[in-house]
């Protein structure tokens, strides 16, 4: 990396020396100290000549910052967003674009602070919507958030601490608490720079949000699993318990008849449930036994491939009396073992498994899908003996009344088995519950009228329609596909008041629900006009359209439920993309865990309404975690405030990074998988914007004065290495783009520090240096670099401004051209073209010259290359011509095969002199040349010889092609003074 320092003496320029990636040659060390100095006698001290060449020597100025920290960073980058990033979005969406881009914003959730994992979300967004900007297409980005749920009416009714409110009170307190959050987390987006309209997000509270998705719901009305995961380390305290036989069932009666009395074993993981048992189920086509117990001669019905299993357990050998197939227990009825008078049959059913238990299972059908499906099939009874707080209810008689059935309620069941002589084993188990996915507490499976999706109709269309839907990782399709397998059904209602409600009636006499498409686009029309409050605020003659004849309207009452939020958010698609090219996103990008959340929500709405997916690709990232990779958790300590990173801590350790470092850890980082962010992470972000910021400076300096509009050089003018450089641009260009394109930030930075190293630090820079500094200020060779540089300028400037914007566009506010005005770097720099550039040419006596540069400079490790000539023989043939190209005359100190080699001289020849001096250092090789894409094609060897030269060093330029190292060199004597001529 160059580095500059100022100093009483000059500038100095030093490079170190690194491995080239062209050839394998050594690039050496190379330091050029450019001072004043004048033609002195051998005994005047070097020092006194420094000062007289100083003006004659063009050196970079520049007054942009090395350096931003601390308050001047921040007030920097805030005055960038004000001036530079306030109507970016406004002016592209009104610019004429051939395509659209459309990055559909998932709404994060309106409870919280802004955290980290938003500004890996947001800024990985912004970075992609910023590059189609630069691109050339119109973005369409739409912020929103997501109002609704649970954890938001909990709070609010937390801070109100109180339960006893009306809905329309809860919903108030509810909204003013989502507005509050999402206030707190725009002005954050908005700091770390990401560009939107931010007076037109979306929100799923608002009247427009919710008729658009009763809309959805009208269209799907014909046809949501709740909020769970599960928990596969939850212990529950289970049973082992008897449901004595009262009545035998037919088939058995005879090998039973001499048998005092028989029971069925059953197991449980939720004794809790007991109560509510309606039945016993058993395999139909599985073999079951009568076993003794050899300790009490107790008679227990059980699986026959349990009883070891059961043997074990209770610790007795089990005599089998009697074996027969499940199928034979038809008609059988058991004694419930804790209410008296009460009997269950024993029913077959095909969810009965042997892999655990006794082969037998208490169905209670009001707390579990499987039993709930016996009680349909049989017409059981579905007794709920629970309330919505998990307590026991006065059906469950006035011992378990108020019992919470997790904790106490659960201790006094087994009590009572244990008094009525029905529990036989307890022990402890560890097995998969469903857990609340937010509270990550146990949750009870209660009845409940519901709102279902019966996604089974469903899901081979969404699998088709994911089929045609590119993901990034594709290793995340599998998951999706997993997910939708095993979603059945879908809940779409709560019975909570801070939601979307559901816009049924139903009668006060039978209870029969009324809901049709005139009763939904009807209340969608008000939702629209007044907001949801209006289903609590007006009467049912007002929400009830007359059209509807269904008897008198005074007849019905609005429903109380609420529409699930992965619903609400699942249906964003309907509110903000109507309207985009085909009403489906380009692009939909959020973490994992939304692969079973808003992605597929999303894609179920759509596919029934619509039968397509509404994206057409989707990016799922990984989480941000602490530095050592570990998840975090304000105990540990260890969570990273966006805004503190930004702003500074209080702590001295925690440095104020600024927006632009956030961004480049986001960008930096592999986001496919967990995001690690720390310390380290962030120094290390800090550090390579620094260096970055030193190349720009470096850029900008040499480009003062430098007007493109009327000093720009054509290509087929400039010297050869300028144009390869340009090739390497364009190379450098089309990388970046490809990277960008894949979502992957983290390959643009790659690229660029590799560009910004190798190709112009340890190459271009230090080749164009000399010219640069010491000839002309308007001669043909310094407009020609100087036009090079300043589209390197523009082309890594577009390059990084996705990443890093406000460096970006302060690098704009000091690039040539743009005297002082105001302007955004995407806006003023979209559309300007590269300069073209002969790839024949550039091919040929560009990249044959840098061959030879690298095998001349490898053949010289450890010395300064500008103390030697060098002498380069080729045959005659294209190699000899493409060198001729770079230097005409046969011996030259100044040609452009002079300035690529860095030598004192080069001597170009047919062959070898045979009189070269002993010390002569000699070389050979062979170079391909492919011209015209392949039809001119020759391998045409060289052999090239390195001398020390004879020259003196220049006291202005520092090359070795003065005649005395007491006057300038010749190219520098016409400098310093021109020819007079004569009027």
């Amino acid at each position: 990396m160059l580095l500059c320092r100022v100093s009483a003496v000059g500038l100095t320029l030093a490079r170190w020396g690194r491995r080239s990636q062209r050839g394998g040659g050594l690039l050496l060390h190379r330091a050029v100290s450019f001072s004043s100095s004048r033609c002195v006698s051998s005994g005047e001290e070097n020092g006194s000549a420094q000062g007289l060449y100083r003006d004659t020597v063009l050196l970079p100025r520049c007054d942009f910052p090395m350096k931003l920290t601390g308050q001047k960073l921040l007030d920097r980058e805030v005055q960038i967003q004000k001036c530079g990033f306030a109507d970016l979005y406004s002016w592209q969406r009104e610019r004429k674009a051939k395509k659209e881009f459309c990055l559909h914003d998932g709404p994060p959730y309106a409870n919280g602070d802004p955290h980290v994992g938003h500004a890996l979300n947001k800024i990985l967004k912004d970075i992609r919507n910023r590059f189609e900007i630069l691109r050339g297409r119109q973005v369409h980005y739409i912020p929103g958030w997501d109002c609704h749920g649970l954890p938001i009416e909990l709070k609010a009714l937390g801070e109100l601490g109180t339960s006893s409110l009306g809905p329309l009170q809860i919903r108030h307190k509810a909204r003013a608490f989502a507005e509050g959050a999402i206030a707190r987390q725009k002005a954050a987006f908005q700091r770390w720079g990401v560009v939107a309209d931010w007076d037109q997000c979306y929100y799923t509270f608002d009247g427009v949000y919710e008729a658009a998705q009763l809309k959805v719901f009208q269209e799907i009305t014909a046809l949501a699993e709740a909020e769970l995961e599960y928990n596969p380390e939850h212990v529950s305290r289970a049973v082992y318990t008897t449901f004595p036989l009262s009545t035998l069932p037919p088939n058995i009666a005879s090998e039973a008849a001499g048998l005092e009395s028989v029971s069925v074993l059953v197991w449980t993981t939720q004794p809790w449930t007991i109560p509510a048992n309606q039945a016993v189920c058993f395999m139909p086509n599985a073999q079951y036994s009568l076993v003794k117990r050899a300790d009490n001669s107790q008679v227990l019905l059980v699986a026959t491939e349990r009883t070891a299993s059961m043997s074990a357990l209770l610790g007795t050998e089990l005599e089998s009396v009697h074996t027969f197939t499940g199928s034979q227990l038809e008609g059988g009825i058991c004694k419930h073992p804790t209410i008296p008078d009460k009997e269950v049959p024993l029913l077959p059913a095909n969810h009965v498994t042997m892999g655990k238990g006794t082969g037998l299972v208490h169905t209670a059908p009001a707390h579990g899908m499987d039993d709930y499906s016996v009680a349909s099939q049989f017409k059981l009874s579905v007794e709920c003996m629970v309330d919505e707080d998990g307590k026991f209810t006065d059906l469950a008689g006035s011992e378990l009344q108020n019992l919470s059935v997790m904790t106490e309620g659960t201790d006094k069941v087994i009590s009572m088995l244990k008094e009525c002589g029905a529990l036989v084993k307890e022990e402890q188990c560890v097995h998969s519950y469903p857990y609340d996915w937010r509270t990550k507490q146990p949750v009870v499976i209660r009845p409940s009228k519901q709102w279902f999706i019966n996604t089974a109709s469903l899901k081979d269309k969404a699998k088709e329609a994911l089929q045609k839907v590119r993901i990034l990782p594709e290793s995340a399709r599998s998951s999706l596909l997993a997910m939708l397998d095993r979603r059945t059904y879908w809940c779409i209602s709560r019975q909570r008041s801070w939601g979307v409600p559901i816009p049924v009636f139903y009668h006060k006499e039978t209870g029969e629900a009324l809901i049709n498409k005139h009763t939904v686009s009807h209340v969608a029309q008000l939702f629209k006009e007044k907001g949801s409050d209006c289903w609590w605020e007006l009467p049912v003659e007002t929400l009830l359209p007359a059209e509807v004849k269904a008897g008198p309207v005074t007849d019905y009452v609005c429903g109380e439920d609420v529409l699930d939020i992965w619903f609400d958010s699942g249906a964003s698609w309907a509110a903000v993309l109507e309207g985009t090219t085909d009403s489906r996103a380009d692009a939909y990008v959020e973490g994992k865990d939304q692969i079973g959340g808003w992605f597929q929500s999303s894609l179920l709405t759509s596919v029934a309404v619509r039968n397509k997916a509404p994206y057409k690709s989707l990016v799922v990232h990984g989480f941000a975690v602490g530095e050592k990779g570990e998840k975090m958790s304000k105990s540990v300590g260890n969570v990273v405030d966006p805004d503190e990173v930004i702003n500074g801590g209080k702590d001295p350790s925690r440095p104020a990074y600024g927006a632009d470092v956030l961004r480049w850890w986001v960008a930096e980082s592999n986001v496919f998988s967990e995001v690690q962010i720390g310390p380290s992470a962030l120094n290390s972000a800090r550090e390579s914007i620094g260096k970055l910021r030193n190349t720009l400076k470096f850029l900008l300096g040499n480009l003062q004065g430098f007007d493109p509009r009327v000093q720009a050089v054509d290509p087929k003018e400039m010297h050869y290495i300028d144009q390869y450089m340009l090739h390497l641009l364009r190379d450098y260009s089309i990388k970046v783009t490809d990277a960008y394109s894949e979502f992957d930030a983290g390959r643009v930075i790659r690229i660029l520090q590799a560009f910004m190293s190798r190709d112009l630090s340890s190459f271009y820079f230090s080749i164009i240096k000399d010219r640069l500094y010491c000839d002309p200020e308007d001669s043909l060779g310094r407009r020609s670099c100087q036009t090079v540089l300043e589209e390197i300028l523009d082309g890594v400037t577009r390059s990084i401004a996705p990443i890093l914007p406000h460096l970006a566009e302060e690098v704009f506010l000091h690039a040539p051209g743009h005297d002082g005005i105001r302007g955004d770097v995407i806006q003023e720099r979209l559309g300007q073209k590269q300069l073209g550039v002969e790839e024949t040419r550039i091919g040929g006596g560009g990249g044959g010259g840098v061959c030879h540069q690298d095998s001349f400079l490898s053949s010289i490790p450890g010395k300064n290359a500008a103390q030697y000539d060098l002498t380069v023989a080729i045959e005659p043939g294209l190699l000899f011509e493409l060198m001729e190209s770079l230097q005409e005359e046969p011996t030259s100190t100044s040609s452009q095969l002079v300035e690529l080699m860095m030598v004192a001289r080069v001597n170009l020849t047919s062959e070898l002199p045979r009189d070269l001096p002993h010390d002569a250092v000699l070389s050979h090789g062979t170079f391909l040349i492919n011209l015209e894409g392949g039809v001119i094609r020759e391998d045409s060897a060289y052999s090239i010889a390195v001398v020390p030269t004879s020259a003196s060093r220049c006291p202005r330029c520092r090359r070795y092609t003065a005649d005395s190292a007491d006057c300038p060199c010749p190219r520098c004597q016409g400098i310093i003074s021109p020819p007079q001529t004569n009027h």
